[in-house]
């Protein structure tokens, strides 16, 4: 495993799975002290390394073993600069697919998930996400994932923890995540919409419910209407930031 420095970022690269693959996909993850969770979700990603896709992990600075638990299942890990949309943009500079997906760190991906999605592109498809499922057993949640589930696809509007996934060509015309605090799957989906409107997998992500239950389901609900509302509004992401990780 070396290092290499690439305008200003930190780059450590594990050794690399040299399959091909016709149609080459990156999955980037962008980490921040998730050690107890990363392990699991790059994990389920193992087959997408085997078929010939990359797997890249950016961390924004863990101060616990985030990056020691990725090393053996990533291709390539980056330290990075915090924030998310940073993170995720530093991954996108570094990747050599033809199509990006990013994916959180505390999400788990079933098998049939990258078949479904190099089969959308393959059909035509720019950018799309995939259905979502919270971890929690909590009935509430359930509800709650159908209606994330049927907004995103009705308004074209995507979130992180929904895997968004989209041609590189397309990504790079946009110049990227916008560099913002928070909403950055927002604007990017708000974008990518004006050139196509998402294509809507059925395949089921798992994403933490940890958030929900930490803060209280019904809090967390009324928090991320307040955010959303007040983004559409024009308020300033770092305000938001502050207020959500607070």
């Amino acid at each position: 495993m070396g290092v290499q420095l690439d305008r200003g970022l930190v780059v450590v690269e594990p050794c690399l799975n040299n399959s091909a693959a016709m149609l080459q996909l990156s999955v980037i993850i962008p980490a921040l002290n998730e050690g107890g969770q990363i392990t699991g979700t790059l994990k389920d990603l193992s087959p997408v390394r085997d078929a010939g896709h990359e797997v890249i992990v950016v961390d924004g600075g863990s101060s616990d073993d985030t990056v020691q638990q990725a090393s053996d299942y990533a291709d390539l890990i980056i330290a990075g600069p915090k924030g998310r949309a940073r993170q995720m943009n530093a991954g996108a500079d570094n990747a050599r697919g033809d199509v990006l997906w990013f994916l959180h760190a505390d999400t788990r991906v079933p098998g049939e998930a990258v078949q479904e999605l190099v089969a959308a592109i393959d059909a035509g498809n720019k950018w799309g996400r995939f259905n979502v499922r919270l971890s929690g057993s909590n009935i509430m949640f359930r509800l709650i994932e159908r209606m994330m589930n049927l907004r995103s696809c009705l308004t074209g509007i995507a979130t992180g923890d929904q895997g968004i996934f989209v041609q590189r060509s397309l990504f790079d015309s946009l110049g990227a995540y916008p560099d913002i605090a928070l909403m950055e799957d927002v604007a990017l989906s708000t974008a990518l919409k004006k050139n196509a409107h998402p294509v809507c997998l059925r395949t089921t992500l798992i994403t933490s419910s940890r958030k929900w239950e930490q803060h209280g389901i019904v809090k967390t609900i009324l928090l991320m209407w307040r955010l959303r509302l007040a983004y559409a509004l024009g308020a300033d992401p770092d305000e938001l930031a502050k207020r959500y990780y607070s």
